[in-house]
This record gives C-alpha cells, structure tokens and sequence, in this order.
C-alpha cells in the first residue's frame, strides 16, 4: 500500500469558519434591514410633510424598501466565493510544483536492512 506524502494545511490558506461566516452575514442582514427601517420612516416623514419634489423622493424611498430586503436576503444566504472562482486569482500565474512537501528523495529514505539467514 502506497503511503501518500504528508501535506501540512497552511493556516493562512484556512478558509474562515462557519461561525464566523454566519456572524458576518447576519450582521450584514441587520445593517441592511436597519436601512430599510430608515427608509420606510423617511418616506412617512416625507409624506407627512408634504416635502416638495415629493414625486422625486417617494420613488426613490420605494425603490430602497423594495430592493434592500431582497439584496440582504441574497447576501444572508451566499456563502464566501471558493478559491478557484476569485477575481484575483484569475490574474495570478499558478505555480504548480510537482513535488509534494515532506517528501523525501531516494537518498533521504531510510533503507531497510534485511538480515539473510544463511
């Protein structure tokens, strides 16, 4: 049975964990949400004022309480892009290096000695 090579994982190649992933998004779910708190309450300010270019404004509060909950839900639901499909890395030349770490050479292994009876 061949015996693979020991490949020790980086822990800056570490993807983050799932806690911290799920914190994350739930804090941008509730900024997002607060967002469109905020926009519901300026709309009935604004109504409630009779602001004026009122016909400006409602549109554009609407179009805030609309979109933002249907963005923070996608957001709240996606997970972090895997390594392969990043931007950056599209850019960046790969090294690729055939041999695998901790691996030793012919010289490097220990030789078995075996002891013949004669």
């Amino acid at each position: 049975m061949k015996r693979q090579a020991y490949q020790p994982i980086l822990i800056t190649d570490a993807s983050r964990s799932q806690d911290d992933q799920l914190t994350s998004r739930q804090k941008r779910y509730v900024l997002m949400m607060g967002i469109r708190v905020a926009c519901v309450i300026v709309g009935a300010v604004l109504v409630g004022v009779q602001a004026p270019l009122l016909w400006l404004w409602l549109p554009l509060v609407g179009l805030g309480m609309i979109l933002i909950p249907w963005l923070a839900v996608l957001l709240a639901n996606d997970r972090p892009p895997k390594d392969e499909h990043r931007l950056m890395n599209r850019f960046q030349p790969r090294q690729q290096d055939d041999t695998p770490p901790m691996s030793l050479t012919a010289e490097e292994r220990p030789h078995r000695v075996i002891d013949a009876e004669p």
